[in-house]
């Protein structure tokens, strides 16, 4: 996603097409990069706020799960010369159900999830990755909303920098 200030050297990942993955197939569900849920069949949003049948306070697709961050990082500390961060750009090509991770935090957003065997997962994308740029804008200073609905407005391919923290 989006121009990134990194100390470290980049490292492009691209993504893997028609990789299978245990052989699953079929119908299953899988979170878009808002957190909202797809189903290959009905491709529509679970949790959409136009479709009021599906919002239930006890519907196990509606949920907050807890941050998958140790601890709060600034965009300052991201972008700091010399930090522990290393830049990592991604190509994912969505398919029918979508891009297969989920997006949270506010300035800066990270991954909260990827879907084992979905697009992001065979791209190499992993949770606690920082979403730097978004199909060549920077992302750093914005929300997950935000940042969700620039990939879900976009074009079918996305071209992600995140970056990482490196095994010090």
């Amino acid at each position: 996603m989006g121009p990134r200030t990194a100390v470290a050297p980049s490292k492009e990942v691209k993504a893997v097409t028609g990789r299978r993955c245990g052989g699953q197939g079929g119908a299953r569900l899988r979170s878009s990069s808002d957190g909202s849920r797809y189903s290959r069949r009905g491709v529509g949003l679970a949790n959409n706020s136009s479709s009021s049948s599906s919002s239930s306070s006890s519907s196990p697709l509606l949920s907050n799960p807890k941050s998958v961050l140790k601890r709060p990082v600034s965009t300052d500390e991201l972008q700091r010369p010399g930090g522990p961060y290393i830049k990592k750009t991604f190509t994912i090509v969505g398919d029918a159900v979508g891009w297969g991770f989920v997006v949270r935090g506010n300035r800066p957003c990270h991954i909260q999830a990827v879907e084992p065997c979905g697009p992001a997962d065979a791209a190499g994308m992993k949770v606690c990755q920082f979403v730097v740029s978004v199909n060549g804008l920077n992302v750093l200073n914005l929300d997950y909303r935000t940042v969700s609905h620039l990939i879900l407005t976009g074009p079918r391919t996305v071209v992600m920098e995140v970056m990482e923290e490196t095994d010090h």
